[in-house]
């Protein structure tokens, strides 16, 4: 790359630099939940979430071993995820605070899909089921065998250069 800085692999820099570069490549919002042991839902914002496989239906998602949600979730076996839709953001942007900087009494909406506790308005919600969990660095790629899906219509919340976006669609494109 000749338009931008290069650096090189032993750069003291370099973990700085690869969020960085990864902010550069837009993805959608999602927010992960589970259940705590009192029987309420736990969510965090991630974006660290894909799809694996169509046959058997199966979904990652990439938790750092510091956050609560990784606890729970090798606890309960199972995740919620929640493709967030555009006007989603304030719940964007609480769960990706850590717990004890969340405001006090915020409230949003959540339904029940499966196992698992899911964001209401998502565009995607699945549960999932963890079949398997393997170490990689500071996380852990829980993937999950997807047991329900449910569906609505909208536009996405976008996640780009560190700040939530909605996607402008030109006159040219389809759909």
């Amino acid at each position: 790359m000749s338009d931008g800085n290069v650096v090189p692999g032993n750069s003291a820099g370099l973990e700085t630099d690869f969020r960085k570069a990864w902010s550069r490549f837009a993805t959608g919002v999602t927010v992960i939940t589970t259940v705590e042991p009192d029987g309420s839902t736990h969510g965090m914002t991630a974006n660290g979430v894909t799809s694996v496989s169509l046959t058997p239906p199966l979904s990652l998602a990439s938790i750092g071993h510091e956050r609560n949600t990784y606890r729970l979730i090798r606890q309960t076996g199972r995740f919620g995820l929640s493709i967030l839709a555009s006007d989603q953001r304030p719940a964007a942007a609480y769960y990706a605070l850590p717990p004890e900087r969340r405001e006090p009494g915020t409230r949003f909406d959540f339904s029940k899909l499966g196992g698992s506790p899911v964001l209401t308005g998502a565009l995607a919600a699945m549960d999932c089921r963890v079949i398997a969990a393997h170490e990689a660095g500071d996380h852990t790629i829980f993937i999950g065998k997807v047991e329900y899906v449910a569906l609505r219509n909208g536009e996405p919340l976008l996640w780009f250069s560190g700040a939530f976006g909605v996607m402008q669609r030109s006159a040219g494109n389809l759909g």
